[in-house]
């Protein structure tokens, strides 16, 4: 059991949460987002719904739009919310634009944090170290993945917060076990279950690469937008 200052919260009570938050979604949002900057995107601006995505894609010119309603990619966006898909993409020196159920409107409802990370386990070692040299109080965790109608759901975004706030603390990342829960979670099942064209059967071996990359996700706030950019961690 971690003990420390750090709240665990769903999404319905992080628009009261202040300081740090650090929003995690690894099937499939911010494990996506991760393959996008590793893929050479510069940028990734995060959208509520559907038909905004699809607008805001259109004022950015070559942006691309991906993501999801419901697990499969919506008519109009470009590609899915699959980290494969976009890793396979010609995302390099492109602005993209982020629609999921959980992950982006997560960070949106994030209203009064004053900092926020987008988090996954390919980068879960980066963003605690991101979160540790702000040199402030322990942050709060928002578990995307749990939904009012459904709030036992989430474990996957759980375990990685988790192991996030155990690289924090300087602690064995259990990172083994850890992947491995992730992946045999009910989350992962029903990811694998969209079918074709919406999920890759490689995806959740993507995401469970923990520590894959070397950089955090920080959202930055552009007048009434939020836009994802990606930290290298400096030595």
């Amino acid at each position: 059991m971690i003990r420390s200052e750090a709240r665990f919260v769903a999404r319905w009570d992080v628009g009261q949460v202040d300081g740090v938050v650090v929003a995690v979604d690894v099937l499939r949002a911010f494990t996506t987002a991760a393959y996008a900057f590793d893929a050479g995107a510069t940028a990734i601006w995060l959208a509520d719904g559907v038909e905004e995505a699809i607008a805001l894609g259109e004022e950015i010119p070559g942006a691309l739009v991906m993501g999801e309603e419901r697990g499969r990619r919506p008519a109009g966006f470009h590609l899915s919310n699959s980290p494969v898909a976009v890793a396979e993409a010609d995302v390099a020196g492109r602005q993209l634009v982020q629609r999921t159920s959980a992950g982006t409107r997560g960070v949106l409802a994030a209203t009064r944090a004053d900092r926020v990370f987008a988090a996954s386990l390919v980068c879960a070692s980066a963003t605690a170290t991101a979160v540790s040299r702000l040199g402030e109080a322990a942050p709060t965790y928002l578990v995307t993945g749990r939904f009012s109608d459904a709030p036992d759901a989430g474990l996957d975004d759980l375990l990685t917060a988790q192991l996030i706030e155990r690289a924090r603390l300087g602690l064995e990342l259990e990172a083994d076990a850890t992947a491995k829960a992730v992946a045999d979670s009910p989350e992962a099942a029903r990811t694998l279950a969209v079918g074709e064209g919406h999920a890759d059967p490689r995806d959740v071996s993507y995401a469970t690469a923990v520590d894959l990359f070397g950089f955090a996700m920080e959202v930055e706030r552009v007048g009434s937008r939020r836009r994802l950019v990606r930290r290298d961690q400096q030595p």
